[in-house]
């Protein structure tokens, strides 16, 4: 038997599969057949006397166009799979206390998963919480050393500025009792050379009074040279502020010292944005580290109805903070996996309703996506991978295993129907041989939706007609035929 495709090509129907019939189909089958010959030597008798004897008669079987409902399908099996999956893992580096579940296990939203060692939480909580003071610690350690770095260099420039008057001042101070020291001892030395000379103008006379006089004057100026109280004052405070100078200088080197090295040690603007970024990092990094602790007290529940795929979580082993622990499969958001070929691509679309049976139990389905991306299958045809939502799925769902499916591409109600068989292509398009009056009619025909035995005749037939449904090469329009019903 052969049916016809959609592009006019034809391809073999297959066959159901034979079972053995017992005695009583058996008796009923050989009644059936009997009855059929019957029908088919009174039909014999009937044309012989209609035609006569002497003309041979071909003999076709037939089918009534009839008028009804057409539903399209595409049938096919996939795989039940899950539209959501949960990988669990583990935000402390916590000790397991416990792992209820495992591979296969069906769990429902809220149901434990893990849990985790109270004592190892109690423990890690506190160095969480040390932790996270010893780096505030060190984040204002770090602000007080730089406010004192700041505080050094206002006061040098402060104390610079002070010293640097004071210093001129002083040298001032000092340049003018040395002149003035220079100009007294110069005026006495002056004065005692006036003396000499006028001692030597009296010589001649050693015993005038004058001589004597000048005499004592002479001894008072060498005197005054050498013990002068002014000149002594002057002295005495011209070492003082040398030594005032002498002080105020190592002061102003400190200062500059201390104004360097409080320069060269404080923080810059980049750094300071550095030191308030790394505090902040660090506060959330506590914050969430003392969260993810306080949270993990509760230990992992089900965030949804599902079957748990994976579990790598040991009790009593221990976790770091990111590994993996377990994997959850919904129950609740489940597909079936199918691939549509180039044949039945043109029927499928999305919204499309389907019936999905899986095990004993069937279920509403829904086409949810179509790949934009065909793969090639074992056998290496081109395939396109489709999602079936199952759309009222139960805790009888069982993921990974096969489901058939049933996809309803379209139906039509007050159609004109015909077998799959009726229908054939030539050159022309497409038609079919109508018996009217014992004489064969070649009539065109439109076709629409077809299931695996009806097709839809939209454009030639309108219902009643005879239909030739086993056409062969001998056939040709206008011959004489008799009708054999089927």
């Amino acid at each position: 038997m052969f049916k016809k495709k959609k592009d006019g090509e034809f391809e073999a129907k297959p066959q159901k599969e034979k079972t053995p019939l017992d005695g009583k189909s058996r008796k009923k089958r050989r009644k059936i057949i009997a009855c059929s010959l019957a029908g088919v030597v009174i039909l014999f008798v009937v044309v012989q006397n209609v035609f006569g004897k002497n003309e041979v008669q071909t003999f076709v079987s037939t089918a009534q166009a009839t008028t009804g409902e057409i539903e399209q399908v595409i049938n096919t099996s996939g795989t039940v799979t899950t539209q959501k999956t949960k990988s669990y893992f583990s935000d402390v580096n916590v000790k397991i206390a416990s792992v209820p579940v495992d591979v296969g296990d069906a769990v429902k939203a809220g149901d434990l998963l893990i849990s985790y060692d109270t004592a190892d939480l109690e423990k890690e909580t506190e160095l969480a919480r040390l932790k996270a003071q010893s780096a505030q610690g060190s984040y204002q350690n770090s602000l007080q050393g730089n406010n004192e770095k700041l505080g050094d260099i206002r006061e040098a420039d402060v104390n610079l500025d002070v010293l640097e008057q004071q210093i001129a001042d002083v040298e001032a101070h000092i340049d003018d009792l040395e002149k003035r020291i220079e100009k007294k001892k110069s005026d006495l030395a002056y004065e005692g050379a006036l003396l000499q000379i006028s001692l030597l103008d009296w010589q001649d006379q050693p015993d005038s009074d004058e001589y004597m006089n000048l005499q004592k004057l002479v001894q008072l100026n060498s005197y005054e040279q050498q013990n002068n109280k002014d000149v002594q004052k002057w002295q005495e405070e011209l070492d003082q502020h040398n030594k005032m100078l002498s002080e105020y200088k190592e002061y102003r080197s400190e200062m500059k010292s201390q104004q360097s090295s409080a320069e060269a040690g404080k923080m810059t603007a980049g750094a300071r944005q550095e030191l308030e970024a790394e505090n902040q990092t660090k506060e959330i990094e506590a914050a969430d580290s003392l969260e993810s602790l306080e949270s993990a007290a509760g230990g992992i529940s089900a965030e949804f109805d599902g079957v748990v795929t994976e579990v790598n979580a040991v009790e009593g082993g221990s976790v770091a903070a990111g590994s993996q622990l377990l994997k959850l499969e919904s129950t609740q958001d489940v597909m079936v996996k199918i691939s549509v070929t180039k044949y039945d691509l043109d029927k499928i679309a999305l919204g499309q309703k389907a019936r999905v049976t899986i095990g004993s139990r069937e279920y509403e389905g829904e086409v949810a996506k179509i790949n934009m991306k065909a793969e090639t299958n074992n056998s290496g045809a081109a395939v396109v991978g489709t999602e079936i939502k199952i759309v009222n799925p139960d805790s009888e769902v069982i993921l990974g295993v096969e489901a058939k499916v049933v996809i309803s591409t379209a139906q039509e109600s007050n159609a004109v129907l015909v077998p799959v068989t009726a229908v054939n292509v030539d050159m022309e398009g497409e038609f079919v041989y109508v018996v009217e009056n014992n004489i064969l009619v070649k009539k065109p025909v439109t076709t629409g939706i077809s299931t695996d035995t009806m097709v839809q005749i939209t454009e030639g037939l309108s219902g009643g007609e005879q239909v030739v449904t086993d056409v062969t090469a001998t056939l040709t329009e206008g011959m004489t035929v008799a009708a054999m019903p089927q």
